[in-house]
Parts: C-alpha cells; sequence; structure tokens
C-alpha cells in the first residue's frame, strides 16, 4: 500500500493568502495529495531572546516574519477542497485558550465532512510565551494535557462539563460538534512527552532529521507502548521541510530533505521505509511564489509515486 503524502500550505510572506492557499490546495488535491497543512509562529523577535527552537545562536528563519493565522489558512483550504485531510503541524497548544481552540477546531471538522487532523505541540519560543500564552513557559506541559481534556470534552455529548486548572465549563450545550472523532497527534522530544503520547494522542508527528534517527525514536515509542499496555498502534504523520533546488545538491554537508527532486524523493523513500503512515511535505520555504510551489508539489509528488511511494 502506498503511503499517503500530504503538503504544507503557503503561509508565509512572499505568498499572497487569499488566493494563493485556495489555488494551492485545490492544485495539490487535484495532483493527488491526500492532506493539507499549516504550522503556527506568531511573531519574528528583532532581537530574539533565543535562538530557533532554543539553540543558542541559531537565526531564526527571515521566512518566519511573517506566517499567515493556521485556522484562517486551514478556513481557506477547507471551502476549496472536498477530500484532502486538513491537519496542523502543529499549534502551540498553550498560545490558545483551550475552549476556544476546541470550538473553532470543531467548527473546521463540521463544516468540512470530517477532514480536521489536529496536532498540538508545546512550542519553544520564550517571545511567543511571553506575547501570548495562557500560562508561564514552564507550565506548557499541563496546558497541553489541559487542552487535550477539554478538546475532549467539547467534542463529546452535551451537557460539556469541566472544571481544570485554567478551564472551567458550567454544564451547558457546545456545538457544532465534530463529524467524527478528531484525531490528535503530539511530538515527542521527552520521556515526559512520550508518555503522554502513549497515554493520550492517537498518533506520533516527528520531524524528518534523518532515517537513522528517526529509526531510533520509533523503536523507543513502540517499546514505550508496549510497556504502558498500549492496544491501539501508534500512527506516524511524518513532518519534512524540505529545501528544493532546481539543480541537485553536490556538497557534502547537504542535509535530509535538500536539493533536487531526485534527492528529495530518495529521502522519502528512505525515511518511509521506517514506517509512518504519512509524509506531509512543506515546500513553500524554498519556493518564490504559488505557481512554482504548485510546480515544485506535482513534481515531487509524481517522482515519488513513480518510485513506488
Amino acid at each position: 500500500m502506498a503511503i499517503r503524502l500530504g503538503l504544507g500550505l503557503p503561509q508565509m510572506r512572499q505568498y499572497d493568502i487569499g488566493r494563493d492557499v485556495p489555488d494551492v490546495a485545490r492544485a495539490a488535491e487535484e495532483t493527488g495529495y491526500e492532506s493539507l497543512w499549516v504550522f503556527e509562529r506568531i511573531l519574528f523577535p528583532e532581537p530574539a531572546s533565543q535562538g530557533l527552537y532554543g539553540i543558542p545562536g541559531l537565526p531564526w528563519p527571515d521566512a518566519y516574519r511573517s506566517v499567515a493565522d493556521p485556522l484562517v489558512t486551514l478556513a481557506l483550504a477547507t471551502a476549496a477542497t472536498r477530500r484532502a485531510r486538513l491537519g496542523t503541524s502543529v499549534l502551540v497548544a498553550p498560545l490558545h485558550i483551550p475552549f476556544q481552540l476546541a470550538r473553532a477546531l470543531a467548527s473546521l471538522d463540521a463544516a468540512s465532512g470530517g477532514r480536521v487532523v489536529a496536532g498540538f505541540g508545546t512550542g519553544w519560543s520564550l517571545d511567543e510565551y511571553a506575547a501570548a500564552s495562557v500560562a508561564p513557559f514552564e507550565q506548557r506541559g499541563k496546558v497541553l494535557d489541559e487542552l487535550i481534556d477539554v478538546c475532549h470534552a467539547v467534542w463529546g455529548p452535551d451537557p460539556v462539563a469541566y472544571e481544570g486548572e485554567w478551564t472551567t465549563i458550567a454544564p451547558s450545550v457546545v456545538g457544532p460538534k465534530p463529524k467524527r472523532p478528531i484525531p490528535i497527534l503530539l511530538p515527542a522530544n521527552s520521556p515526559r512527552a512520550l508518555r503522554r503520547l502513549v497515554d493520550r494522542a492517537d498518533g506520533w508527528m516527528p520531524v524528518g532529521m534523518g532515517a537513522e534517527a528517526l529509526a531510533t525514536q520509533w523503536q523507543r515509542l513502540q517499546d514505550l507502548a508496549a510497556e504502558r499496555g498500549r492496544k491501539e498502534p501508534v500512527a506516524g504523520v511524518l513532518r519534512v521541510n524540505a529545501q528544493h533546488t532546481a539543480k541537485p545538491y553536490e556538497g557534502r554537508d547537504r542535509k535530509p530533505f535538500q536539493g533536487g527532486v531526485e534527492q528529495i524523493v530518495a529521502d522519502l523513500a528512505a525515511h518511509a521505509a521506517v514506517g509512518p503512515e504519512e509524509i506531509l511535505i512543506d515546500l513553500q520555504g524554498g519556493t518564490r511564489d504559488a505557481e512554482e510551489l504548485k510546480d515544485v508539489a506535482a513534481e515531487v509528488y509524481t517522482a515519488a509515486r513513480a518510485a513506488g511511494l
């Protein structure tokens, strides 16, 4: 069975969001992509109080200077498509009021006919937390736990009632409801996050940083799932941030998913062999405009299927 392929929607500043998001979403669905994805970045601090991903000295990419709101982007894609699943990879949970986010995702799922996939994370940017978080950075794991609880409550039968540290819902009717249970995916970069994933989530959302590293992480996750008695299989949706170049990358320092279409597809094949059910390919950072993004996305999709993926 062929692996499912998804595409990242255009959210960065080189795109016209109102025009390009529906255009790219329609084209991707027609090409054969089975899912469409958004990510979240809310500001670009100058100067930043920390490096990218919290790594000292690592600069933020210039493309992060303007990133369209993920839920607005998904709403545009919802109206332009009919089949493709619509996913978040990922929403930074503590930057959202749990009840309001749960309702927004339920409305999107109802509007799309049951196509939403909710990827949640805890984030890493201290500047984003200072601007918008519902709790201090040190409590980010607790906020994510409460968000998951609130989502299950809001998406479940009425009357909805919940009492947590940041959220209190008196017994209430809350609608619309999702068309079906919305899958929750989590990344996992620590032992505590791995336990949360195994115990509370439907699937795993790692980032493609090399097939060998992915295989090690995947085995660790499977071992923990067995140890904790999980009955359901852990679905895997791999996020790939690709940097497409017109010609093959010839340097010895080539990173995974950097280079020409053949190089990107070879990396896709190596990562697919590890076992994820789906790979999300985000190409938007390396393309000039929507036309180039559509062309490169179609070329990658065609080459991947020709290679047996």
